[in-house]
Protein backbone atom coordinates (compact mmCIF):
# COMPACT_ATOMS: atom_id res chain seq x y z
CA UNK A 1 0.00 0.00 0.00
CA UNK A 2 1.58 3.51 -1.13
CA UNK A 3 1.71 6.19 1.23
CA UNK A 4 -1.04 8.56 1.75
CA UNK A 5 -1.60 11.69 1.87
CA UNK A 6 -0.89 13.37 4.92
CA UNK A 7 0.89 10.30 6.08
CA UNK A 8 -1.80 8.83 7.69
CA UNK A 9 -3.07 5.30 8.21
CA UNK A 10 -5.50 3.36 6.44
CA UNK A 11 -8.60 4.43 8.74
CA UNK A 12 -7.69 7.86 9.37
CA UNK A 13 -9.56 11.27 8.48
CA UNK A 14 -7.60 13.81 6.93
CA UNK A 15 -6.87 16.88 8.98
CA UNK A 16 -10.99 17.36 9.62
CA UNK A 17 -11.24 21.60 10.32
CA UNK A 18 -14.70 23.63 10.43
CA UNK A 19 -14.38 27.60 10.44
CA UNK A 20 -17.23 29.16 11.43
CA UNK A 21 -18.95 32.55 11.03
CA UNK A 22 -17.17 33.49 7.18
CA UNK A 23 -20.02 34.74 5.49
CA UNK A 24 -21.34 38.03 7.42
CA UNK A 25 -24.95 37.67 5.60
CA UNK A 26 -25.97 33.90 6.04
CA UNK A 27 -27.39 32.90 9.29
CA UNK A 28 -24.99 30.06 9.64
CA UNK A 29 -21.86 29.87 7.27
CA UNK A 30 -18.45 27.94 7.70
CA UNK A 31 -15.85 26.74 5.50
CA UNK A 32 -14.88 22.71 5.68
CA UNK A 33 -11.63 20.84 5.15
CA UNK A 34 -10.91 17.45 4.82
CA UNK A 35 -7.36 17.85 3.77
CA UNK A 36 -7.21 19.70 0.03
CA UNK A 37 -10.82 19.36 -0.27
CA UNK A 38 -12.78 22.97 0.91
CA UNK A 39 -17.05 23.68 0.67
CA UNK A 40 -18.05 27.04 1.98
CA UNK A 41 -21.39 25.56 3.95
CA UNK A 42 -23.99 28.46 3.93
CA UNK A 43 -27.35 28.88 5.67
CA UNK A 44 -30.18 31.08 4.73
CA UNK A 45 -33.61 31.22 6.28
CA UNK A 46 -37.47 32.34 4.42
CA UNK A 47 -39.87 32.96 6.51
CA UNK A 48 -42.22 30.79 4.13
CA UNK A 49 -42.35 27.31 3.43
CA UNK A 50 -43.38 25.24 -0.03
CA UNK A 51 -47.25 24.51 -0.48
CA UNK A 52 -46.73 21.10 0.30
CA UNK A 53 -45.32 21.93 3.81
CA UNK A 54 -47.38 24.75 4.54
CA UNK A 55 -50.86 22.58 4.43
CA UNK A 56 -48.64 20.06 6.42
CA UNK A 57 -47.66 22.77 8.99
CA UNK A 58 -44.01 22.11 8.80
CA UNK A 59 -40.93 24.57 7.66
CA UNK A 60 -38.46 22.39 5.60
CA UNK A 61 -34.87 21.84 4.85
CA UNK A 62 -33.01 21.81 1.15
CA UNK A 63 -29.67 21.99 -0.34
CA UNK A 64 -28.29 23.61 -3.44
CA UNK A 65 -24.32 22.24 -4.58
CA UNK A 66 -21.82 23.80 -7.19
CA UNK A 67 -18.59 23.32 -7.77
CA UNK A 68 -16.52 26.37 -8.58
CA UNK A 69 -15.05 26.55 -11.73
CA UNK A 70 -11.47 26.02 -10.80
CA UNK A 71 -12.36 24.13 -7.68
CA UNK A 72 -10.63 21.20 -9.90
CA UNK A 73 -7.28 20.01 -12.35
CA UNK A 74 -8.96 21.98 -14.86
CA UNK A 75 -11.79 24.67 -15.39
CA UNK A 76 -15.17 23.59 -15.45
CA UNK A 77 -18.01 25.87 -16.91
CA UNK A 78 -20.79 27.00 -14.65
CA UNK A 79 -24.43 25.23 -14.62
CA UNK A 80 -25.86 28.76 -15.58
CA UNK A 81 -29.68 27.36 -16.89
CA UNK A 82 -29.48 23.57 -16.39
CA UNK A 83 -28.02 21.25 -13.17
CA UNK A 84 -26.18 18.48 -13.93
CA UNK A 85 -27.08 15.25 -13.14
CA UNK A 86 -24.59 14.47 -10.60
CA UNK A 87 -25.29 17.78 -9.12
CA UNK A 88 -29.09 17.20 -8.77
CA UNK A 89 -27.96 14.33 -7.22
CA UNK A 90 -25.45 15.37 -4.65
CA UNK A 91 -28.09 18.04 -3.54
CA UNK A 92 -30.69 15.46 -3.62
CA UNK A 93 -28.87 13.47 -0.78
CA UNK A 94 -27.47 16.46 1.30
CA UNK A 95 -31.48 17.62 1.79
CA UNK A 96 -32.28 14.06 2.34
CA UNK A 97 -29.33 13.78 5.00
CA UNK A 98 -30.45 16.74 6.38
CA UNK A 99 -33.74 16.64 7.37
CA UNK A 100 -33.49 13.22 8.39
CA UNK A 101 -32.34 15.17 11.69
CA UNK A 102 -34.98 17.53 11.65
CA UNK A 103 -38.28 17.61 13.03
CA UNK A 104 -39.93 19.97 10.55
CA UNK A 105 -43.06 20.33 12.70
CA UNK A 106 -41.05 22.19 15.08
CA UNK A 107 -39.47 24.67 12.05
CA UNK A 108 -43.03 25.24 10.66
CA UNK A 109 -43.09 28.07 8.82
CA UNK A 110 -39.68 28.51 7.82
CA UNK A 111 -37.54 27.17 5.13
CA UNK A 112 -33.61 26.41 5.36
CA UNK A 113 -31.26 26.54 2.45
CA UNK A 114 -27.74 25.19 2.74
CA UNK A 115 -25.88 26.11 0.07
CA UNK A 116 -22.56 24.16 -0.61
CA UNK A 117 -20.12 25.35 -3.04
CA UNK A 118 -16.83 23.78 -3.38
CA UNK A 119 -13.58 25.61 -3.21
CA UNK A 120 -10.95 23.09 -3.70
CA UNK A 121 -11.97 19.22 -4.71
CA UNK A 122 -9.70 16.94 -3.96
CA UNK A 123 -11.86 13.67 -3.24
CA UNK A 124 -15.35 13.95 -1.00
CA UNK A 125 -17.32 16.87 -1.32
CA UNK A 126 -20.75 15.57 -1.11
CA UNK A 127 -19.74 14.26 2.74
CA UNK A 128 -18.02 17.22 3.70
CA UNK A 129 -20.82 18.94 2.19
CA UNK A 130 -23.10 16.87 4.62
CA UNK A 131 -20.97 17.49 7.74
CA UNK A 132 -20.21 21.23 7.00
CA UNK A 133 -23.70 21.83 6.08
CA UNK A 134 -24.93 20.61 9.19
CA UNK A 135 -22.95 22.84 11.02
CA UNK A 136 -24.22 25.54 8.77
CA UNK A 137 -28.02 24.50 10.00
CA UNK A 138 -27.68 24.52 13.33
CA UNK A 139 -26.24 27.80 13.58
CA UNK A 140 -29.45 28.68 11.73
CA UNK A 141 -31.48 27.36 14.19
CA UNK A 142 -29.42 28.74 16.60
CA UNK A 143 -30.34 32.52 15.38
CA UNK A 144 -34.27 30.94 15.31
CA UNK A 145 -34.07 30.30 18.73
CA UNK A 146 -32.36 33.36 20.12
CA UNK A 147 -34.84 35.63 18.16
CA UNK A 148 -38.04 33.72 19.72
CA UNK A 149 -38.98 32.66 16.44
CA UNK A 150 -38.92 28.99 17.41
CA UNK A 151 -40.30 27.66 20.63
CA UNK A 152 -38.48 24.42 20.37
CA UNK A 153 -34.89 23.46 18.01
CA UNK A 154 -36.09 21.50 15.45
CA UNK A 155 -32.79 19.43 15.10
CA UNK A 156 -32.47 16.22 17.16
CA UNK A 157 -29.12 14.89 16.58
CA UNK A 158 -25.90 15.46 14.68
CA UNK A 159 -25.73 14.18 11.07
CA UNK A 160 -22.20 13.70 9.26
CA UNK A 161 -21.01 11.97 6.08
CA UNK A 162 -17.67 10.42 5.24
CA UNK A 163 -16.24 7.88 1.73
CA UNK A 164 -14.30 5.12 2.29
CA UNK A 165 -13.35 2.12 -0.38
CA UNK A 166 -11.22 -0.38 -0.85
CA UNK A 167 -7.76 0.03 -2.81
CA UNK A 168 -5.86 -2.90 -3.41
CA UNK A 169 -8.27 -5.16 -1.40
CA UNK A 170 -7.51 -2.85 1.48
CA UNK A 171 -9.90 -0.64 3.28
CA UNK A 172 -8.85 3.12 3.13
CA UNK A 173 -11.02 5.92 5.03
CA UNK A 174 -11.60 9.55 3.32
CA UNK A 175 -10.25 9.56 -0.19
CA UNK A 176 -8.44 12.07 -1.71
CA UNK A 177 -8.92 12.09 -5.94
CA UNK A 178 -6.40 9.39 -6.43
CA UNK A 179 -7.51 7.00 -4.45
CA UNK A 180 -11.10 7.70 -5.06
CA UNK A 181 -9.92 7.08 -8.80
CA UNK A 182 -7.87 3.73 -8.05
CA UNK A 183 -10.96 2.58 -6.33
CA UNK A 184 -11.99 -0.82 -6.78
CA UNK A 185 -14.67 0.15 -4.49
CA UNK A 186 -16.63 3.29 -3.42
CA UNK A 187 -18.86 3.86 -0.48
CA UNK A 188 -20.17 7.14 0.91
CA UNK A 189 -21.82 6.65 4.06
CA UNK A 190 -24.15 9.15 6.34
CA UNK A 191 -25.30 8.41 9.92
CA UNK A 192 -26.84 10.40 12.24
CA UNK A 193 -24.64 11.20 16.06
CA UNK A 194 -26.69 8.16 17.85
CA UNK A 195 -25.31 5.89 15.34
CA UNK A 196 -28.12 5.36 13.19
CA UNK A 197 -27.62 5.16 9.50
CA UNK A 198 -29.57 7.74 6.80
CA UNK A 199 -27.65 6.47 3.39
CA UNK A 200 -25.50 4.15 1.90
CA UNK A 201 -24.09 4.62 -1.57
CA UNK A 202 -21.74 2.09 -2.47
CA UNK A 203 -20.73 1.15 -6.03
CA UNK A 204 -18.47 -1.81 -7.34
CA UNK A 205 -15.55 -1.01 -10.23
CA UNK A 206 -14.51 -4.20 -12.11
CA UNK A 207 -16.03 -7.29 -9.36
CA UNK A 208 -18.04 -7.45 -7.18
CA UNK A 209 -17.56 -6.39 -2.92
CA UNK A 210 -18.81 -9.38 -0.26
CA UNK A 211 -20.93 -8.34 3.00
CA UNK A 212 -17.84 -9.23 5.07
CA UNK A 213 -15.63 -6.16 3.17
CA UNK A 214 -18.95 -4.40 3.37
CA UNK A 215 -19.55 -4.50 6.96
CA UNK A 216 -15.41 -3.47 7.25
CA UNK A 217 -16.03 -0.20 5.38
CA UNK A 218 -19.10 0.27 7.53
CA UNK A 219 -17.38 -0.33 11.03
CA UNK A 220 -14.65 2.48 9.99
CA UNK A 221 -16.70 4.41 8.20
CA UNK A 222 -19.16 4.73 11.83
CA UNK A 223 -16.28 5.46 13.73
CA UNK A 224 -15.14 8.08 11.93
CA UNK A 225 -18.38 9.44 12.20
CA UNK A 226 -18.39 9.70 15.67
CA UNK A 227 -15.40 11.37 15.75
CA UNK A 228 -17.27 14.36 13.10
CA UNK A 229 -19.85 14.55 15.28
CA UNK A 230 -17.29 15.38 17.97
CA UNK A 231 -15.62 18.06 15.86
CA UNK A 232 -19.09 19.38 14.95
CA UNK A 233 -19.85 19.69 18.22
CA UNK A 234 -16.59 21.93 19.35
CA UNK A 235 -17.04 23.68 16.34
CA UNK A 236 -20.83 24.85 17.75
CA UNK A 237 -19.70 25.10 21.48
CA UNK A 238 -16.92 27.48 20.59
Amino acid sequence: MPNRSFDRSQDQLRPVQIIPDVNRYAEGSVIIEFGHTRVLCTASVEERVPPFQAEKEEGWVTAEYNMLPRSTHTRSNRERKKVGGRTMEIQRLIGRSLRAVVDLKKLAGFSITIDCDVLQADGGTRTASITGGFVALVMACQGLLKEGKLAENPVTTNVAAISMGLVGGEVLLDLDYEEDFAAEVDLNLVMTGDSQMVEIQGTAEGHPFSREELDRMLAVGEKAIANLCGIQKACLNR
